[in-house]
């Protein structure tokens, strides 16, 4: 057994805002990558757009920094649930781990489930209190929760052997001791050298690469990011390309890179443990292997967990088709659906009966609105159903999942998130109270219960309250919930908002346009406090006679309209509604959007 002391592979793992991509910052910092008088922005590894915005990573992203003498690999994982595809995946590349977790909210459900994750693949951690200088920093109560979590989720021996440090990634110091403000991050690269294994394994076998990641590029083509688990690659080798459903291709590698801070930088060979980028392999998808033709042995690949959410993809067929997007048919949509596949490994497509609908299924709400988003700055148009969940037949029974809520809420809102979860058919599992004036709550509750809430949830707590959820199990079918109890305002005709049918139309509900939008019949405007949908004239024109003034309208005082977000979109629809999304505008319709034929289908039903 050959080992490798000149390289380490390691992932930062955590929940969702504890720091990571700050982290990777700090470390790159004061490694050195960056130039004396080189100007960086915050979270340089957040390089796509939407990553920005939101503040989350969305994918996993490699990088490399030398210390000692020592070159260690980096890759910087999402945090929030719904990517956790990515983050198992990665996990495959690495030797062992960082484990970041606030050194104020202590252990959330994202934690568990990467830890989770980490451990049953049998990696090394290294635990990371963040955030030591935040006010309320309760670092010897995390760390006995992070302990029990071990314990919980059945860690080994070694496992449990884990160093402690305390950091500040946005000041940039670690420090093994709780009670130190200053200094640098030379502990923790101590740590990660000291604590985390070296790649070991057969230096001299025939080559063997396992493939965790796909980039592309447009000049390029498929570049397969992976690690070398045996022998050595060198450019110009003849390789055998094994897929997962046992076929295999023969290929040659054309170019090969490693990861050197922020760029990848052209190499001719690399050898066991190192993480190379490949390119000139057509076929590639993520979980193959590439191997030696002396020896073709492909290695298995991590089990991805099963998406729980889905939703219904169409071609656009609104009164407003084809005017703001380039991609319209059937034909791009399934093109694009089918690519994001390849590369989202948590992510399914199906086809259906329809030529112009695709199921896509994915791990929540925020997977699935990610690549809406990203389809819709593409150029994109189409329009989607609500997400539903995805029911299984476990032992003759109907299941649905279940998901772990946590919540930090403040003690006077206890009750009103306490009653309205109850009518989710929400159960509470644990609640204890933290010293500062908050309320944690565990609960176990359907996924369809959660969909809609988060809005209802701000509102309950003033916006006060914190709440993340997890994938936990499925278990049998929960009953019905009421899911929204309020109705639609729709349109009437098509045509343009004005002041004056907005004024009379504000009086039946809550609207979500404003004087000069484009409306068509059957589009959804506002919402009624009623159950039933009220049909609205917002294009109603006032009707100029010779003894009513020009100014007469200027009395007509407007309530300020809601601006719906994607999400909120997506939330708020219900089972007979669609959202169609285009690259200027979100807007929310009915299926049917004539009136009477909507009736008729009522009376159907009835």
């Amino acid at each position: 057994m050959d080992i490798r002391n000149d390289v380490r592979n390691v992932a930062i793992i955590a929940h969702v805002d504890h720091g990571k991509t700050t982290l990777v910052d700090q470390l790159l910092r004061q490694s050195g990558v960056f130039r004396a008088n080189e100007v960086v922005g915050e979270r340089v590894m957040d390089s796509n757009d939407l990553e920005r915005e939101r503040g989350i990573t969305i994918l996993a992203k490699n990088t490399a920094v030398m210390y000692n003498g020592v070159k260690i690999n980096i890759v910087d994982t999402p945090g929030h649930a719904d990517f956790g595809g990515e983050v198992e995946r990665i996990l495959t590349m690495v030797d062992g781990v960082l484990l970041l977790v606030d050194a104020f909210e202590g252990c959330m459900p994202q934690t568990r489930f990467v830890l989770k994750k980490a451990l049953g693949l049998k990696k090394k951690p290294v635990v990371v209190l963040n955030k030591i200088d935040r006010p309320g920093a309760r670092p010897a109560e995390v760390v006995d929760e992070v302990i029990d979590l071990f314990i919980e989720l059945g860690a080994n021996e070694d496992q449990l052997e884990f160093p402690v440090l305390y950091a500040s990634a946005r000041d940039g110091y670690a420090s093994t001791d709780p009670n130190v403000r200053e200094g640098d991050m030379k502990p923790l690269f101590d740590a990660i050298l000291k604590n985390i294994p070296a790649p070991s394994g057969n230096m001299e076998g025939p080559m063997q690469v396992l493939f965790s990641n796909i980039d592309y590029d447009d000049y390029i083509g498929r570049i397969g990011i992976g690690r070398v688990e045996r022998g050595h690659i060198h450019v110009g080798d003849s390789a055998v390309l094994c897929h997962r459903d046992g076929t295999t291709a023969n290929e040659k590698i054309t170019k090969l890179y490693q990861f050197e801070g922020l760029k990848r930088r052209e190499v001719e060979e690399a050898a066991l443990g190192d993480l190379v980028a490949v390119s000139g392999i057509t076929g590639l998808n993520i979980g193959e292997t590439i191997c030696s033709p002396d020896r073709v042995e492909p290695l298995p690949f991590v089990k991805i967990d099963e998406p729980t959410v889905s939703m219904m993809f169409m071609v656009n067929n609104s009164p407003f088709a084809g005017r703001e997007g380039k991609y319209i048919t059937s034909r791009n949509l399934r093109d694009r659906l089918f690519k994001e596949v390849e590369t989202n490994v948590a992510m399914r497509v199906e086809e259906t009966d329809s030529a112009d609908t695709f199921k896509v299924s994915g791990r929540g709400e925020l997977h699935l609105s990610i690549l809406i988003e990203e389809m819709r700055r593409q150029n994109y148009e189409f329009q989607v159903t609500g997400p539903q969940v995805i029911y299984k037949q476990i032992k003759g029974k109907k299941c649905e999942p279940i998901e772990l809520l946590m919540i930090e809420v403040p003690d006077s809102y206890v009750g009103a998130v306490m009653e309205n979860l109850g009518t989710r058919k929400a159960e509470m599992v644990n609640m204890d109270t933290r010293g500062n004036g908050t309320t944690h709550l565990e609960f176990k509750i359907p996924a369809r219960g959660l969909m809609g809430y988060r809005q209802e949830f701000l509102t309950d707590t003033n916006g006060n309250g914190i709440m993340n959820s997890v994938f936990d199990c499925y278990e049998p079918y929960k009953g019905e919930i009421i899911q929204r109890p309020q109705g639609s305002l729709v349109a009437h005709e098509a045509g343009e908002a004005t002041g004056y049918g907005l004024f009379y139309a504000q009086d039946r509900g809550r609207l979500f346009i404003g004087p000069g939008t484009e409306v068509y019949e059957g589009m959804i405007v506002g919402v009624s406090p009623k159950s039933d949908d009220i049909v609205v004239n917002v294009c109603k024109k006032k009707h100029v006679t010779n003894t009513r003034s020009s100014g007469s309208d200027e009395a007509l005082k407007l309530t300020p309209h809601s601006v719906m977000s994607l999400e909120q979109c997506l939330e708020f629809i219900r089972d007979d509604e669609l959202v169609e999304v285009t690259p200027k505008n979100i807007r929310m319709r009915k299926m049917i959007l004539s009136k009477e034929l909507r009736m008729k289908q009522a009376a159907r039903k009835k």
